[in-house]
């Protein structure tokens, strides 16, 4: 919970076909989301799945950006939710998952983003 408010997450809709999720994902990436985290060797990469890396991608740009009038909605492909992705019982024994837990202004106004391990 965040200033009295509950947290929310964007995540990629169990129903949007993988070719969308996929252009989604590049629009994220390249308008405000952070996807260094998913890139191969990096800490997010696994699982490698476009609908694992679209809900990073699409959490990472709403997070960054639903104070200036961003929005969850990636053409239909993703969904707004009040769970946290990075607890759902099948993914917790995997050493892999990971969420972007803050993201916040650094020294000089540098942004950073925290990833959390679980």
């Amino acid at each position: 919970m965040l200033d009295g408010q509950f947290e929310d997450y964007c995540v990629a809709d169990e129903q949007a076909s993988e070719y969308d999720l996929l252009g989604a994902m590049n629009w994220a990436c390249s308008n405000g989301a952070n996807c260094t985290a998913i890139q191969e060797n990096q800490p997010c990469y696994l699982p490698n799945t476009p609908k694992d890396h679209a809900s990073y991608a699409f959490n990472s740009y709403y997070q960054n950006m639903k104070h200036q009038g961003g929005g969850c909605y990636f053409t239909a492909t993703a969904v707004l939710t009040g769970a946290d992705p990075s607890k759902k019982p099948q993914e917790i024994l995997s050493i892999h998952v990971c969420k972007i837990a803050r993201s916040f202004k650094g020294i000089n106004n540098s942004k950073l983003d925290l990833v959390k391990f679980l």
